[in-house]
Order: structure tokens, then C-alpha cells, then sequence
């Protein structure tokens, strides 16, 4: 059995995969670890959306990251269909983020200067506009931000293409198999240490989710960082009920095929348990009911929970840790990791290589809170 690689990601949901297919593109030797199973967690539990403009303050340096991130996923499907014959389901099916208030209408009317002014597509749609779009919203609605190049995926087969793909071209995983601590020579890191034992690498990239912080404890970096559970669930419909994404500040909604809608999602900090409870599903139903009422005759499907990797100040993580060199870490993406992935593993490919990163990432450096401190 092979035990010395290029690199080593340990993590095997969106982000370690999108990181291993981008490097095995580059004809690199890459490992994957996974301690469950390959795509098992947040990112298997996420709505799929691709929705850079829907939650993202335009003046954030990850609004700028978010719109390059989602200009990859046409040529990323077509990639990932060709090599795994996977459909990741993706469409620009289109946004609309919906205001209930006079406030949030002035707000949202800012918002949309701003994208504008940046650049990017986004227009204001009067109540009677947007019950154009969408008959069977609320007549609550107060107008909406609409998104033409919103779209979405499957995030499973999202997860999972990205997978596969990087294996299509040499990438080697491993489930079950939980990574116990670093090898090094002096401050370099040179492996991992495994319940399935010892694996070597010229780098290791840690994309872990919610996981991160404890995985690289000892260290020495505290990547100020917490766990968010996330609740969601799934109903079914005889006929489609939408067309578009619907996005509120209570609640969100997306339309798969097949008349499926998923609805999510809460927010829980500091919490890794993957539990579903009454609460939290009974609110998201009674705001659902309220954005889209024709929705209290769907069948029900299924409801779960997903933890999300959050950082203090909102913004992901991305770079080389700075005490130990060819320790790289791809964390704190929270509720936008579907979205950020492809541009992720384009970064962390970068950073591996030492060359200029296809986008400027100062912003996202991995000692930003602790230098802060100092």
C-alpha cells in the first residue's frame, strides 16, 4: 500500500474534494481521509445554493470571493459529468430575496445599488412583480431583491462528484480512517499519524469543517472558530410550487426537481450534535407556511441536521499555518461552503504550488484574529 503522497487532505466532504480534484488536475499524488464516511456530513446536509448575493455584505472581501467562486460551477459540472458521468444538478434557476417590511425594503434597495455599482446583475421587483414570478407566495411579500444568475446543486452529488472525480484522476481515499496528529522534521510537517498508521506527504491540507479546531489543538494556533448546527427539512409536492429560490430572513426555500422542496435552515452555535428537534423544525415550518402557504398540503419527506465551521469575525479561513510550513487549512466557510468550494480548492492548489493565488486572500489568513491580539 502507497503511504507517501504529494499531499494528504484530510477531510472528505465539498471542501477536501474540490481540493483533491483541483490538485489532481495538476498531476499530483493525492490522499484523502476521512474519519466516517466519504460526504457524510454538512456537506451532505446543505440546500445547495449558490447564492453569492442573497447574504453577503458587498463591501466584505467574501463577497468578492463568493462571486468568482460561483462563476466556476458551469465548466465544474461539465468537468465532473465527463469524468464520473455525475449530474450535480446544477441550474441557474434564479433568486429571489423577499422583503416583509419597509425596512427591509430600504435596505435591500442599498444592497442592490451596491451589487450594482460592483458589477453584477441584481434588480428590485415590486410586490406585484414578484407575484408574477411566483403566484403562490404570500401577499404579505413587500418586493424582493431578484438574482437572474442565482442558481444551485445537488450538494450530495456535488460532494460526491467532486470525489470521485479527483479518483478518476488518482486520488486515493480512505473512510473510517481519523487522523490522531502531525509528523514533522522540525517545524515542516511530513504526514499524518492514523488509527490505520502512518501516511507521508510534502503537504497536508486540513479541511475538517466544524472538526478543524480540535484536529490541530496542539498546534499552537487557535483559529477562533465554533461549531453551528444547522436543521433542515424536506417536503414533497404533487405539482412544482416554485420556480425560483425564495431567501428571507427567517427562512429559506429550494426547488429540486421532482416537485421536492427543502426548506432550512437554524442556526445553533457551539453545538455539534446532529439531533433534529421540534423546536427548530416546527419554526422553520411555520415561516415556511407564512413565505409560501400552498406549502402546508405538501407531503412531508425527511428532516436531519448539519454542523457548520464558524469563525469569529464571519470571514473562512485559507492559508499555510504560520509556525508549521506545508500545513495548510481551508475552514470557516459556515453556511456558504457549497458556494466557496470551487474557489477553495483553486486557492489551496495555489498555495501548495507557491504561486500567486487566483484571488488575493490576505484578508482570509489563518493568524488574522490571534496577530489582532498581539
Amino acid at each position: 500500500m502507497v503511504k507517501k503522497y504529494d499531499a494528504i487532505v484530510i477531510g472528505g466532504g465539498v471542501m477536501g474534494g474540490s481540493t483533491a480534484f483541483q490538485l489532481s488536475k495538476k498531476g499530483y499524488k493525492v490522499l484523502v481521509l476521512e474519519k466516517d464516511q466519504l460526504g457524510g456530513k454538512a456537506s451532505s446536509a446543505a440546500a445547495g445554493m449558490i447564492g453569492a448575493q442573497v447574504e453577503l455584505d458587498p463591501d466584505s472581501p467574501m463577497f468578492h470571493l463568493a462571486c468568482k467562486s460561483r462563476k466556476q460551477f458551469p465548466e465544474l459540472a461539465v468537468e465532473i459529468k465527463d469524468l464520473t458521468g455525475i449530474d450535480i444538478g446544477f441550474r441557474k434557476n434564479g433568486m429571489l430575496k423577499i422583503a416583509f417590511s419597509n425596512e427591509e425594503r430600504g435596505k435591500f434597495l442599498k444592497i442592490i445599488e451596491s451589487q450594482q455599482h460592483l458589477g453584477e446583475q441584481v434588480d428590485w421587483l415590486t410586490p406585484e412583480e414578484v407575484i408574477k414570478k411566483e403566484p403562490l407566495l404570500s401577499s404579505s411579500c413587500n418586493g424582493a431583491m431578484y438574482i437572474e444568475g442565482g442558481g444551485q446543486v445537488s450538494a450530495p452529488d456535488f460532494t460526491m462528484g467532486l470525489l470521485k472525480a479527483a479518483a478518476a484522476l488518482g486520488t486515493d481515499s480512505r473512510e473510517y480512517c481519523e487522523v490522531k496528529g502531525f509528523l514533522r522534521e522540525g517545524n515542516r510537517v511530513i504526514g499524518v499519524s492514523t488509527n490505520e498508521g502512518d501516511f507521508y506527504s510534502h503537504s497536508v491540507v486540513v479541511t475538517a469543517g466544524a472538526w478543524t479546531t480540535q484536529l490541530i489543538q496542539g498546534s499552537g494556533l487557535d483559529l477562533k472558530g465554533y461549531p453551528v448546527k444547522g436543521e433542515s427539512f424536506s417536503v414533497l409536492t404533487n405539482k412544482p410550487l416554485l420556480t425560483h429560490t425564495i431567501f428571507s430572513s427567517s427562512c429559506y426555500i429550494v426547488p429540486k426537481t421532482s416537485g421536492r422542496l427543502i426548506i432550512g435552515a437554524t442556526v445553533k452555535p457551539y453545538s455539534f450534535s446532529r439531533s433534529v428537534s421540534v423546536e427548530g423544525i416546527t419554526q422553520l415550518m411555520e415561516d415556511a407556511k407564512f413565505i409560501l402557504p400552498a406549502i402546508k398540503e405538501a407531503e412531508w419527506e425527511e428532516a436531519w441536521a448539519g454542523t457548520r465551521p464558524q469563525s469569529l469575525d464571519g470571514l473562512p479561513y485559507l492559508g499555510e499555518h504560520p509556525e508549521w510550513s506545508h500545513l495548510f487549512i481551508a475552514n470557516g466557510h459556515f453556511r456558504n461552503g457549497i458556494l466557496l468550494s470551487p474557489i477553495t480548492g483553486m486557492i489551496m492548489t495555489d498555495l501548495i504550488e507557491g504561486k500567486k493565488t487566483i484571488t488575493d486572500v490576505e484578508s482570509f489568513r489563518i493568524d488574522r484574529l490571534t496577530r489582532q491580539v498581539k
